[in-house]
């Protein structure tokens, strides 16, 4: 399967497990199992979206908005909770209107799911670590 690295966003084609103990990144050297969300721009959105052979969660945020910082610690822990099965992204709509604005965005926060380089869900609101990891369970 095609997955993004988290360091350098270069492709990197990974054996599909159950778990992984090590998985490096061919071109940087670095752990394809650190889950920290990367921070999406206009440049990379569609290049991490469409590379990626795991579901792509998104979350539309933006530094004033108070509901989107109580919700980012959950977005971070439950990133931690799937290396190698989905990849966790941000996109901060004050500094990427563009994005805002081609997605729709009306609310934050927003978390989007891609699946197969389609959008396949969206809800808007802080959502609390379980529910995030119950919603993302649905699509992997």
């Amino acid at each position: 399967m095609r997955i993004v690295c988290p360091h350098c966003k270069s492709v990197n084609n990974v054996p599909k497990k159950e778990s992984y103990n090590k998985a490096n990144c061919g071109k940087c050297k670095g752990s394809l199992l650190d889950t920290k969300p990367l921070e999406l721009t206009n440049g990379n959105f569609d290049e991490v979206v469409v590379n990626s052979d795991i579901p792509v969660i998104i979350d539309f945020w933006a530094p004033w908005c108070g509901p989107c910082k109580m919700m980012a610690p959950n977005f971070q822990k439950s990133a931690a909770n799937f290396p190698l099965k989905a990849l966790f992204a941000k996109v901060n709509t004050e500094n990427e209107q563009n994005l805002g604005a081609r997605f729709g965005i009306r609310s934050i926060p927003t978390i989007i799911i891609f699946k197969d380089s389609k959008e396949v869900h969206r809800v808007s609101g802080a959502l609390d670590e379980t529910t995030l990891n119950r919603l993302v369970t649905q699509f992997m």
